[in-house]
């Protein structure tokens, strides 16, 4: 143990994990014993003869999961979602339930939850100012959330639920990444690939050759509808490629099923009707009433547009003479000519002018210092858990000394077989000014990797995705918070995706496209007619999206909407029971076009056994908040240091340490408005 690395802090900067020296073999022992320090800390806090104190209490509380404990469980779980392989399966599968069983060894312990109910039953009386009382708000509400106030067959009962339900999710997800690897597609005939550019045939190409294998090999998306669908011309490999992409899953279904019975027990443990109600009671929504209210009146809207745009596309079929109905397989396809005939945009096109670096550097950077006044230093002397991620260092200002340094930024862009798919943020270090810890990030994305000698040239959506997920990243990054457990992207999951997608209006504005959107051979800037047609055609297509969307938060809520009783068994065939359940809840919702499959089907939905159970819902409902803030920022100036300034001291400096909502309405000096969300979307 002498050696491991994570039993003392990093001596590297911004303590960044030295992953030079982390082999496989350190995480179980450091998981132990940062577990081990942990509960001797409760038991130092609980043992105290002392009257609770928010000091001696609810500091100490926090100050417990720190050091060791913190530092692997950053560095593993980053690791493990990246860059896995059998040997990190396998501690991931043993650490699970492991590692809720000792989450509930606290949560469940009954003198320190009399120490938080004393000091929260005089919170007026202890002089706290607004982070103190967040923070004891934060934990209480956690303890009783965590079964606290149960009787001990109660408790016993939930910390068994909450055991199983580790081991299934970590099953339930390696199981996901297991389906996308063996659901590519083989092609050995190139004149099937006819529609694709060069550059797409040599990545699958090389993603053949990668697996030993002849050909071509098209490897999956982690979305129902894979992105080569609208330039493949072969229609009977579009299909092919359809089914096997929403195909995925069958070895999940029993697990779903066991997930979805613990979680709706659990909840009526906790006296919730269901799960759904569970999770919105903790969540700015509130309750689940309203958001099933929310969703159905979207969808309603959504279903309209997309007939709407379904019998566009059949006429292009027709007048083509393809003699067949529109289909699953054919609507990106058939998109993509309406959207070159109304707009005359090529996304094809437009990928020459779209360099990774350049969209990172020129765009996502540039955008930063612009709003906030950061810049960004490569430090290749750092070095990084992959060899494909590359550290940066950010700062609060110029980089000639009289800037402020801040922190650490990773990017980990390209796809592989070891990473999970979507796209993520995570945290090496959590900013505090309890600790002196400044932020070290991570941006994991899943863009395709170009074959050798080869540009990095990624798609439009790719470019939605870097400045998404860097909107996370500066979450992260500019955060000023007291504690850990509030600080940085630590607040609900219904806000947590809000700064992330107001960081998206940036990707075509016109100041920072005109910066990165350059010919990666000659530098000649994206014709201007190009980028008008760009984001002329952005609107296009609303319909699917909103609809394929809303299709997978309303089964989110269907399954988490129900009593334990009323789960199918599934019997002999688990995987026909949840196709049954999800087309019976489609249905029912109004929401289920043949056309439009969800975009996550339920057996490798990743978002409902990963912290968002019952609350896929979020990314609609954070973009009520992130369409009323840029309609802000587009009054008052748009891309300024100024609105910059605002924007980060009001809200996203202060993390969770602030009831977001709070936030929300002290940079915005009202609460949310829904008007700018429908029109963005065309659903008023």
């Amino acid at each position: 143990m002498t050696d491991n690395p994570f039993l003392s802090p990093s001596e590297l900067p911004y303590q960044l994990p030295p992953f030079a020296e982390i082999r496989n073999e350190h995480y179980l022992p450091a998981f132990e014993q940062g577990m081990a320090e942990q509960l001797a800390n409760v038991d130092a806090i609980t043992a105290n003869p002392e009257a609770p104190t928010f000091e001696n209490t609810v500091v100490a509380l926090e100050r417990s999961a720190l050091g060791t404990f913190k530092r692997v469980s950053l560095a593993f779980f980053n690791k493990f979602s990246s860059d896995t392989d059998d040997e990190l399966n396998a501690i991931e599968s043993e650490l699970s339930p492991r590692l809720a069983a000792h989450a509930d060894k606290i949560l469940l312990n009954a003198a320190l939850f009399a120490r938080l109910d004393d000091l929260w039953g005089r919170k007026d009386d202890l002089g706290l100012d607004e982070q103190d009382e967040r923070l004891l708000e934060r934990y209480r509400t956690e303890f009783v959330r965590g079964g606290a106030a149960l009787d001990d067959a109660g408790k016993e009962r939930l910390a068994a639920i909450n055991a199983e339900l580790a081991e299934l999710a970590s099953k339930f997800n390696q199981q996901i990444l297991t389906d996308i690897n063996d659901a590519a597609v083989h092609v050995t005939d190139r004149a099937e690939l006819e529609g694709l550019s060069e550059g797409q045939i040599a990545s699958a190409a090389a993603a053949a050759k990668d697996r030993g294998l002849e050909g071509w090999l098209i490897t999956q998306s982690n979305f129902s509808r894979h992105p080569l669908l609208e330039d493949l011309e072969n229609r009977d490999l579009r299909e092919r490629l359809y089914k096997a992409t929403v195909g995925r899953g069958r070895d999940n279904a029993a697990t779903l099923l066991r997930m979805v019975r613990l979680r709706a027990e659990k909840a009526r443990l906790l006296g919730y009707e269901h799960f759904a109600a569970y999770v919105a009671a903790d969540q700015t929504a509130g309750n689940a009433a309203v958001i099933a209210e929310r969703l159905a009146g979207l969808a309603e809207a959504s279903v309209r547009n997309a007939r709407r745009e379904a019998a566009e596309l059949q006429e292009v079929i027709d007048a083509d003479g393809g003699g067949f109905q529109l289909a699953a397989w054919d609507w990106s396809y058939y998109s993509k000519k309406v959207r070159q005939a109304k707009y005359g945009f090529d996304a094809e096109a437009l990928k020459p002018y779209l360099e990774l670096d350049r969209v990172l550097v020129d765009g996502v950077f540039f955008a930063a210092e612009k709003e906030f006044g950061l810049t960004f230093r490569p430090r290749p002397d750092l070095q990084g858990y992959h060899p494909e991620a590359r550290v940066w260092e950010v700062f609060d200002g110029p980089q000639d000394g009289t800037g402020t340094p801040l922190g650490l930024f990773l990017g980990d862009f390209f796809t592989r077989d070891s990473k999970k798919g979507g796209a993520w943020m995570n945290a090496l270090v959590v900013q505090s000014d309890l600790t002196g810890d400044r932020p070290v990030v991570v941006n994991n994305l899943n863009l395709t990797k170009p074959s050798e000698g080869q540009p990095a040239l990624i798609t439009v959506d790719g470019v939605t995705t870097l400045f998404h997920e860097f909107g996370h990243a500066l979450h992260g990054l500019l955060s000023a918070c007291r504690y850990p457990k509030t600080s940085m992207t630590s607040t609900p999951r219904d806000f947590v995706e809000y700064p992330s997608q107001v960081n998206e209006m940036w990707e075509d504005w016109p100041e920072v496209v005109a910066n990165y959107a350059l010919h990666h051979e000659t530098g000649e800037p994206a014709p201007a007619e190009l980028i008008a047609q760009w984001k002329a055609a952005a609107k296009f297509g609303e319909g699917f999206a909103s609809t394929e969307y809303l299709a997978a938060a309303i089964l989110d809520q269907a399954w988490h909407r129900l009593a334990p009783e009323d789960v199918p068994d599934g019997g002999d065939d688990p995987y026909a029971a949840v196709e049954a359940f999800e087309r019976k809840a489609l249905e029912d919702a109004g929401i289920h076009l043949p056309e439009i499959a969800p975009r996550y089907r339920s057996v490798y939905f990743a978002h409902i056994s990963i912290g968002y159970a019952a609350g896929y819902y979020s990314y609609i409902w954070s973009e009520i908040l992130d369409a009323d803030t840029v309609e802000w920022f587009k009054e008052n100036g748009g891309l300024t240091r100024a609105n910059g300034d605002h924007f980060r001291r009001t809200l996203l400096s202060r993390g969770g340490s602030v009831d977001p909502m709070e936030s929300f309405r002290r940079f915005r000096g009202r609460d949310a408005e829904i008007e700018p969300l429908l029109e963005r979307r065309g659903l008023k």
